[in-house]
């Protein structure tokens, strides 16, 4: 049985930073492209970070956010610095279950973690 299991949220101000990990089990993978999403309150679903061989971040987390990986651990990490009030969000790790390049698109990710809450305060 595939898991995906996020940690590392909480509060913090404006300004700050956070680590989230997701550690993944049942299976590997280190060959499979992996991501964070987030939702806020009242909104969709938006992309945030993938990984594969390549990276890919969201437009409003460029230059702040970081997204790594460690295959001997099967877990992918999301560095969040300089973070704001609108980072506010549930933050959910996913997985793809093919070999491309890693996707914006939610629907392409085959599993999902059950999400870590994150919120910055003013």
């Amino acid at each position: 049985q595939v898991q995906l299991v996020e940690s590392g949220g909480g509060l913090v101000q404006a300004g700050g930073s956070l680590r989230l990990s997701c550690a993944a089990s049942g299976r590997s993978f280190s060959s499979y492209p992996m991501g964070w999403f987030r939702q806020a309150p009242g909104k969709e679903r938006e992309f945030v970070a993938a990984i594969s061989g390549m990276t890919r971040y969201g437009d409003s987390v460029k230059g702040r956010f970081t997204i790594s990986r460690d295959n001997a651990k099967n877990t992918v990490y999301l560095q969040m610095n300089s973070l704001k009030p609108e980072d506010t969000a549930v933050y959910y790790c996913a997985a793809m279950n093919t070999k491309v390049v890693p996707s914006t698109r939610d629907y392409e990710y085959s599993y999902w973690g059950q999400g870590t809450q994150v919120t910055v305060s003013s």
